[in-house]
């Protein structure tokens, strides 16, 4: 699946590592769950991007957020995934999420079962989910008008 068009522009405060990192993990995460639609939001505080086989937040297994030095790879319900073989942040009842600063140091194939497993959990939460048409889609989902972003792309 192609990046939405606007994605590049939601990036584009962001410095060039940051952004590679980015689509790096876009990659991995479509690579790995091809049918899954890519939600994106260009928030105040983050570019975020979510993947659903839907095209609801509440049915997403995976997200994103990009910050100046690093991006939060996250699982929308990792409070309820059973194999976490690394510490995962986040005090909440649902959400939790890795920091993640280059790609040496993420950890491909512990991720790629977390991942599964939390589409497993949306899966049995809300059934088989299937795009509609069967071709998935890069959407977003909202654009803030006021944003906090880098101030210089070091």
């Amino acid at each position: 699946m192609k990046p939405n068009p606007q994605l590049e522009t939601f990036m584009a405060p962001y410095n060039s590592k940051i952004q590679g990192l980015a689509m790096e993990l876009r990659d991995f995460i479509t690579g790995l769950v091809p049918e899954a639609n890519e939600l994106i939001w260009d928030n105040y505080n983050a570019v975020a991007l979510a993947y659903s086989k839907s095209e609801q937040l509440k049915d997403a297994f995976c997200h994103m957020a990009l910050y100046t030095h690093h991006i939060n790879f996250g699982f929308n319900r990792g409070a309820e995934l059973t194999y976490t073989p690394m510490k995962l942040n986040g005090k909440g009842k649902l959400i939790r999420h890795i920091s993640v600063k280059d790609l040496r140091s993420f950890p491909e194939q512990d991720i790629k079962k977390m991942i599964w497993e939390a589409v497993g959990i949306s899966e049995k939460r809300n059934g088989e989910l299937k795009t509609k048409q069967g071709i998935p889609k890069s959407i977003v989902m909202s654009i803030s008008e006021k944003k906090v972003r880098p101030s210089s792309k070091t």
